[in-house]
């Protein structure tokens, strides 16, 4: 029974897998088609990074980030809900070695008093696929009582979305369909996320001259602290 519902998942491959009961043959089968969905996966990931849209908004951003943070002695406010929250807490964490001074806002918990993390010279950066994420909406509308004037950078995948349209920045991944096969999960939006990210950091790393002996003094554990001092 086992056999016969592995041979299934095969399609026209099904009835040679059920003419034996090897667990060699299929074994072989499983491989095969794995390699191919990797490849599929890595093919398609690959070329949404590729088609991800420069606009303007990546200019204004960094220079953002630079003028308020290096410049004026603020910081960097992430935040996102969900996967787009780890996103956005590694984009943080990222940033705070490199030398922009940056945290990760909950916007949930912003709500019952996290809120008050936020300054006068800070920037936000909000990471939302959809760009409708409820509780990052309302977390705008609360940042702006508390310091009208906060800039706002906003990686999307829709640049029409109600989010994009208060920012500052609008960063847009180009809504790449999702590698799930449900076409739900995000996959291909989040590694989009990330990029946008890291594209982020490195500029402002070049705007700002950040060096090796930065990093060093930031990073003293691990086999990354051990290189930078070298």
């Amino acid at each position: 029974m086992q056999n016969d519902a592995v041979a299934a998942s095969f399609g026209k491959d099904s009835r040679r897998c059920r003419a034996s009961s090897s667990p060699i043959i299929l074994h072989s089968l499983y491989v095969m088609n794995l390699r191919e969905s990797m490849q599929a996966i890595l093919a398609t990931e690959s070329k949404a990074i590729a088609e991800i849209p420069y606009t303007e908004g990546y200019d204004k951003a960094v220079q953002l980030i630079v003028e308020h943070v290096a410049g004026r002695g603020g910081k960097l406010v992430t935040s996102g809900m969900g996967k787009a929250g780890q996103i956005a807490l590694n984009i943080a964490t990222t940033f705070s070695s490199t030398g922009i001074p940056a945290v990760n806002l909950h916007p949930s918990e912003a709500q019952h008093g996290d809120l008050g993390v936020l300054q006068p010279n800070d920037v936000m950066l909000l990471v939302s696929n959809s760009g409708r994420t409820r509780e990052i909406i309302d977390l705008v509308e609360l940042a702006r009582n508390l310091y009208a004037d906060i800039p706002l950078i906003v990686i999307s995948g829709n640049a029409e979305s109600p989010l994009a349209k208060l920012a500052d920045a609008s960063l847009v991944t180009a809504a790449a369909p999702e590698v799930c096969p449900l076409g739900l999960t995000p996959t291909t939006s989040t590694t989009m996320m990330t990029v946008i990210g890291d594209i982020l950091v490195v500029n402002v790393m070049n705007e700002t001259g950040f060096t090796r002996a930065d990093y060093a003094k930031r990073h003293h554990g691990g086999y990354l602290g051990t290189k930078s001092r070298r």
